[in-house]
């Protein structure tokens, strides 16, 4: 085996790692199912801005199952399986999800800042259609940026630490070719959305802001203003969460653009992969939190399968109780009412 696909980390860290990442991959795949779930349920009900949380959703469940099964099962060889060929397939899956992923954030963020800024007559100015051509868009460019290096412009590679594969940073200053390439995709696939992100969600907080100084005169915040502000939010710490994690990943590879690998040590450049990889995970945590209607629709699936989850609440008691109970002949009177409550709930 090459040198280069050998894990530069102690035994005892690639089980760590690979053990992180089978939980990573455990909670992005039940996460991101459930939300593509009550999407395909409520698939008449959905509103424009949905579409790019289904997309989002399938980048994250894309990238968790073509990539981490080899990434775990390489950590616990203690070194990279299956050569150049399948180096070269980790890699491209990780640009072709990580540049979609961007791309949608960069577009939800636009979108958030059109409706915000849209006047009340026009309440709905991005339609399906539009949104649908936007995403379609996101995974055409998505593919031709993933496929480049292997056209010939730029090069994949391992990571310093030996079980991983990227873009080969550390010829941006061995040719023109590595130069061009990475020089053009942070300035495009980078900093221009990340630049997007942050203007827009500065707009939007403007607007909210002002909008709030015009009603405070008013006893009660209208619900509309109320569900905007939750969405908002919602959005900017899904931005937030993904941009957060990926940022010390790319301090470390710029490091290795203008340093050498070898400056760092393995460990180091290992954290910031793993915890970027983690930005998969917590999406459907946050608009479990956020969102009434996704945690509406996941109660009634969690019914629908047969089990009910009671809470407990005792004022002397320090602890919450969970006690799960198959409900048998009471799930025909429990889903129907469930069904009922549905129809009757507002869709936010």
């Amino acid at each position: 085996m090459e040198q280069q696909y050998l894990s530069k980390l102690h035994p005892t860290v690639d089980y760590g790692a690979g053990v992180f990442l089978l939980i990573i991959g455990i909670l992005t795949i039940l996460g991101n199912s459930a939300v593509l779930a009550t999407a395909v349920k409520r698939s008449s009900h959905l509103k424009s801005p949905e579409l790019l949380i289904i997309n989002l959703a399938v980048a994250d469940l894309g990238m968790a199952i073509s990539m981490y099964p080899l990434a775990i099962a390489s950590a616990w060889n203690h070194a990279w399986l299956g050569g150049d060929a399948s180096c070269i397939y980790y890699a491209l899956m990780g640009f072709l999800f990580g540049v979609s992923s961007m791309m949608t954030l960069c577009m939800m963020a636009v979108i958030r800042f059109l409706v915000t800024n849209s006047s009340t007559s026009n309440s709905n100015p991005i339609n399906k259609n539009a949104v649908c051509i936007s995403i379609a868009f996101i995974w055409l460019c998505s593919l031709l940026w993933a496929i480049l290096p292997l056209l010939g412009w730029g090069y994949y590679g391992p990571e310093p630490f030996g079980i991983s594969c990227t873009i080969a940073w550390s010829e941006f200053h061995h040719s023109a070719n590595g130069f061009s390439f990475i020089l053009s995709m942070f300035i495009l696939c980078t900093l221009l959305p990340a630049l997007t992100i942050l203007a827009c969600y500065l707009g939007i907080a403007w607007k909210v802001h002002k909008a709030y100084q015009e009603i405070q005169h008013f006893d009660r915040i209208p619900n509309a203003a109320r569900l905007e502000r939750r969405l908002t939010l919602m959005a900017m710490l899904v931005s937030v969460g993904f941009l957060g994690a990926w940022t010390p990943y790319a301090a470390v590879s710029f490091w290795s653009i203008f340093n050498s690998s070898n400056s760092l040590h393995p460990v180091i450049t290992l954290l910031p992969c793993l915890f970027a990889k983690s930005s998969t995970a917590y999406n459907p945590f946050i608009y479990y939190v956020f969102s009434k209607t996704f945690r509406r629709e996941i109660k009634q699936m969690k019914c629908c399968c047969g089990w009910r989850v009671h809470f407990f609440n005792t004022e002397n008691s320090m602890e919450n109780h969970v006690s799960m109970m198959w409900m048998g002949r009471e799930n025909t009177r429990a889903c129907p009412t469930a069904k009922v409550n549905n129809g009757e709930a507002s869709t936010q």
